[in-house]
């Protein structure tokens, strides 16, 4: 065969290689995702109207609802949490008045785990030292209520009630969570405006409600944003008894074996002990979380 035979006869399957490839990455190729296929026709935090006419407004819930839907393991893990956090933040939010929405901000704050930040923010509600001490919790060596589910969701309701009452929204209240009260309160006597989605903030701060507002369209509806769990995946709270002490206690993991259990499940189940004994001093009452089986 001839030299210009064959680099005809090359060109030639190189060709029909081309259009191979090409039908078959045409035929597995997906489309991308449209706006409107995820992308919420209203949206509300607290009952209070999300202003979706406004451009930039629309953009930052987009931008956190993108984020969000594309990271995977946080949301999926969230999700499975929730079951086992939601049941006991729920009831205590209702009880004081709080709307359920804030239960989401639970969920951006720590993931519903007791998460300890650089600037030493530690429990499910992230509360710095001092301000959970302003709040009643107890806050030492020994016993840190942060890390108490019931106690420190009980501590973030008196902030958001005392925060409504000062700004007249929940939104404001829930913006002020991260900016602080004073913060937003400053930019908005600097900016002239009273509403969350007027105002210029910080980075953080003007992301805060957004994200709110996306983790809860996807926890709300996780089947329409490819997050399908079967409700055997999902973490529950396993049954316990409570016990009441008011002594000290010398050795936790001797206490630990004298209720059936081990020393490790015995900080599961009850976090805010922070120290192998409890020493207590002035006979306070705590109770302490045992649980019955399948630890």
């Amino acid at each position: 065969m001839r030299l210009i035979e064959k680099i005809g006869l090359m060109a030639a399957l190189v060709f029909v290689s081309g259009l191979l490839i090409f039908a078959t990455t045409d035929k597995t190729k997906k489309e991308p995702v449209k706006v409107e296929s995820y992308f919420p026709a209203t949206a509300n935090f607290a009952g209070e109207v999300t202003p979706l006419g406004i451009a930039d407004v629309k953009e930052r819930l987009d931008r956190e609802l993108i984020v969000n839907i594309n990271l995977h393991a946080p949301t999926i893990l969230a999700i499975k949490r929730a079951n086992r956090a939601f049941p006991i933040i729920e009831p205590i939010l209702k009880k004081n008045g709080v709307p359920d929405d804030f239960k989401y901000l639970a969920v951006i704050e720590s993931g519903l785990v007791n998460a300890v930040s650089g600037a030493g923010a530690r429990g499910v509600w992230q509360f710095m030292p001092e301000t959970a001490k302003e709040r009643g919790m107890e806050v030492n060596d020994e016993v840190d209520e942060r890390y108490d589910l019931e106690k420190s969701t009980q501590a973030a309701c008196s902030y958001f009630l005392k925060a409504k009452a000062k700004f007249g929204t929940w939104t404001l209240a829930a913006a002020s969570y991260n900016g602080g009260m004073s913060g937003v309160n400053r930019q908005m006597d600097i900016q002239k405006v009273t509403d969350y989605y007027d105002l210029l903030l910080t980075e953080e701060t003007s992301r805060y409600v957004f994200r709110i507002l996306a983790l809860k369209e996807i926890m709300r509806k996780p089947d329409k944003f490819g997050f399908t769990l079967l409700k055997e995946e999902l973490y529950t709270s396993l049954p316990t008894k409570k016990i009441e002490v008011d002594s000290a206690i010398t050795d936790l993991a001797n206490f630990a074996k004298a209720q059936g259990i081990n020393y490790k499940i015995l900080k599961i189940h009850n976090p805010w002990l922070r120290d192998k004994k409890l020493d207590n001093p002035t006979s306070k009452k705590y109770t302490i979380e045992i649980p019955l089986s399948g630890y």
